[in-house]
C-alpha cells in the first residue's frame, strides 16, 4: 500500500504505522453488544467508530476480515465471575427462552445497525455456538500450568501468570498492587486471588444456560470467547481487536493473558478503543435517569428529548468528535449536528444540480488530499467534516450564480463527496433530502411548480399555503434564482 495509516495503539500509548500480518489482507476483531436490555447510543459509537475503519480500510485496498461477536452467554449480573447470568435473568423475568431473548435483542440491534448504516461485518459469531471452542482454550491454559481447577470451576491464576508475562500492560495496572489487595482462599471463595477470573464457571442448579464440561455442566466465564473466537477466524495472531474503552479492563487485558498463556505468545498487534459518551457532564446509566435508547432517540419518545432525531443525525453527532475523545450528549447539541448534517445534506443535492462552465472561478484545493491526510491520522473524522463544510462554501457560491465551476473540478468536488462523506463517513447524505422515489421528487417539484405559478400570478394567498403546509410537514422551501430548493 501507498499510503501509510497511523493508528493509535491502546497498548503503546502512541501513534503507529500499521502495518498488516498479510500484504493486503487485514484481520479485525471487534467486541459486539452484550446481549440483554435494550440497545442505547454508547452501543452505536464502538459500531459507527469500527465501521468507519472498516470503511476505510476497504477504501485503502484491503481485503478485511471482520469479526464482530456475539456475547450471548457468560455476563454475569454483579461482576465478570458473580451473580446470575443476565440473558437468563430477563428471560426468567419475562418468562422466556434464554434464545428467545438472544434472538430479539439479536435483531432490534441489527435493525438499529441497519438505520445508522453500519455495514454488518464478515463473521458475527455467538459465544454460546462456540462452547466447544472455549472448553479446548480453557484446556490449553490449564495444560500451560496458567489456571487451576476449583470445586468444578477453573480460574485464571494471575499471579502464575505474572511470573512469566506482564499482566496489566493494556491498562496500566500494576499486578503487585492488585495481588497486595486480595486475599488467599478462606472458604468463602472459590478462587486463591480476588484479581483471578473464571474461565468456566460450574452452574449453580438455578443456573438455565449450562453445557458439558471435563470441569462440571456449566458455562464459559465472559473473557474467554474472544480469545478462542479471535483465534479461530482470525489464527493465534492478526491485526486490529477493538471496542469501548470501558472494555480495557478487565475484559481485553484478561483476553491478552489467556492468549498469551495459551499460545505463548500475544494475539494482537493494535488495541484500538473508542471514548464514551456522557449525557450533560455525567456517565450515561439507568441509576441516573439518563439512559436513552436509540428507539428513543429515532423516535424522540425520552424525557430528555425535545424533538425525535434521524439515525444520520446520531451517526453525524458520533463522527463530529474524534472517535478516542469523550462525547457529550445534550438536546441541544444534537439539535445542532441536525443542522450540520441538513447543510452538508443541501450542499450535496446543489452539488448534483450544478452546471459545469469553460473555468472555475472559485477554488476547490486539494480537498482530496486534506480529506485523505485527516483520515490516514487515525480517522480523524471531524476534520474530514470540516474540508467537507469549506468545499460546501465554493458550492454555494456557484449555485447562488456568484461563481462559476469547470467540468474537471466539478467531477472531482463529486467525487470526492461520494467517497468521503458516503463511501468513507457512511452519511446517507444523497437520501437526506426526502425519499430517494423519483416519483416522490417528482410529486413534490410539481407541487412547487404550482406555488411558483401563484407567486408569478400574484396569487399570494394560494404560495402562501402550499409554503406554510409543507413547512408544517417538515419540508423547508428555499426559492433561487433560477427557481426554488426542497430538502426534507
Amino acid at each position: 500500500m501507498d499510503k501509510t495509516l497511523l493508528v493509535y495503539n491502546t497498548l503503546t500509548r502512541r501513534k503507529e504505522a500499521f502495518r498488516p500480518l498479510v500484504e493486503g489482507r487485514v484481520g479485525m476483531y471487534v467486541c459486539g453488544p452484550t446481549v440483554y436490555g435494550d440497545g442505547h447510543l454508547g452501543h452505536a459509537r464502538p459500531a459507527i467508530t469500527f465501521d468507519i475503519l472498516y470503511r476505510f480500510l476497504l477504501n485503502l485496498g484491503y481485503k478485511v476480515r471482520y469479526v464482530r461477536n456475539i456475547t450471548d452467554v457468560g455476563h454475569l449480573e454483579h461482576d465478570a465471575d458473580e451473580g446470575e447470568d443476565k440473558i437468563a435473568k430477563k428471560a426468567r423475568l419475562e418468562q422466556l427462552e434464554p434464545m428467545e431473548v438472544v434472538q430479539n435483542y439479536t435483531l432490534r440491534y441489527h435493525e438499529a445497525m441497519k438505520k445508522l448504516n453500519v455495514l454488518p461485518p464478515t463473521i458475527e459469531p455467538r459465544a454460546s455456538g462456540h462452547i466447544i471452542e472455549q472448553i479446548e482454550f480453557v484446556k490449553k491454559i490449564l495444560d500451560k500450568g496458567y489456571a487451576y481447577e476449583s470445586n468444578g470451576s477453573v480460574y485464571f491464576d494471575v499471579e502464575k501468570y505474572s511470573k512469566d508475562f506482564h499482566y496489566g500492560k493494556l491498562s496500566q495496572r500494576k499486578v503487585e498492587d492488585m495481588l497486595e489487595t486480595t486475599r488467599e482462599l478462606d472458604g468463602q471463595s472459590e478462587k486463591r486471588k480476588t484479581c483471578d477470573f473464571a474461565l468456566w464457571k460450574k452452574a449453580q442448579p438455578e443456573h438455565i444456560m449450562r453445557w458439558p464440561s471435563p470441569w462440571s455442566d456449566g458455562f464459559p466465564g465472559w473473557h474467554i470467547e474472544c480469545s478462542a473466537m479471535g483465534c479461530k477466524y482470525l489464527g493465534e495472531e492478526f491485526d486490529i481487536h477493538g471496542g469501548g474503552m470501558d472494555l480495557v479492563f478487565p475484559h481485553h487485558e484478561s483476553e491478552i493473558a489467556q492468549s498469551a498463556a495459551a499460545l505463548g505468545h500475544d494475539s494482537v498487534r493494535y488495541w484500538m478503543h473508542n471514548n464514551m459518551i456522557t449525557i450533560n457532564g455525567q456517565k450515561m446509566g439507568k441509576s441516573l435517569g439518563n439512559f436513552i435508547t436509540l428507539d428513543e432517540f429515532f423516535t424522540g419518545s425520552h424525557k430528555l428529548l425535545t424533538q425525535p432525531y434521524s439515525p444520520m443525525t446520531i451517526r453525524f453527532f458520533i463522527l463530529q468528535a474524534h472517535y478516542r475523545s469523550t462525547v457529550d450528549f445534550s438536546n441541544e447539541a444534537l439539535q445542532a449536528a441536525e443542522k450540520g448534517f441538513q447543510k452538508m445534506a443541501e450542499a450535496y443535492a446543489r452539488l448534483m444540480k450544478l452546471k459545469a462552465s469553460d473555468k472555475s472561478t472559485v477554488e476547490i484545493g486539494n480537498l482530496r488530499e486534506k480529506c485523505e491526510e485527516a483520515m490516514l491520522d487515525d480517522l480523524n473524522t471531524p476534520v474530514v467534516i470540516s474540508n467537507l463544510f469549506e468545499a460546501a462554501k465554493a458550492i454555494n457560491i456557484v449555485s447562488d450564480g456568484k461563481g462559476t465551476i469547470s467540468q474537471a473540478d466539478l467531477d472531482e468536488l463529486r467525487s470526492v463527496f461520494n467517497t468521503f462523506a458516503i463511501e468513507i463517513l457512511g452519511l446517507q447524505i444523497e437520501e437526506a433530502n426526502g425519499s430517494n422515489n423519483e416519483a416522490y421528487h417528482k410529486a413534490i417539484d410539481l407541487l412547487l411548480s404550482i406555488r411558483q405559478q401563484a407567486k408569478q400570478n400574484k396569487d399570494w394567498a394560494t404560495s402562501d399555503k402550499i409554503r406554510n403546509e409543507m413547512a408544517a410537514l417538515g419540508f423547508n422551501v428555499k426559492d433561487t434564482k433560477d427557481g426554488f430548493e426542497w430538502s426534507l
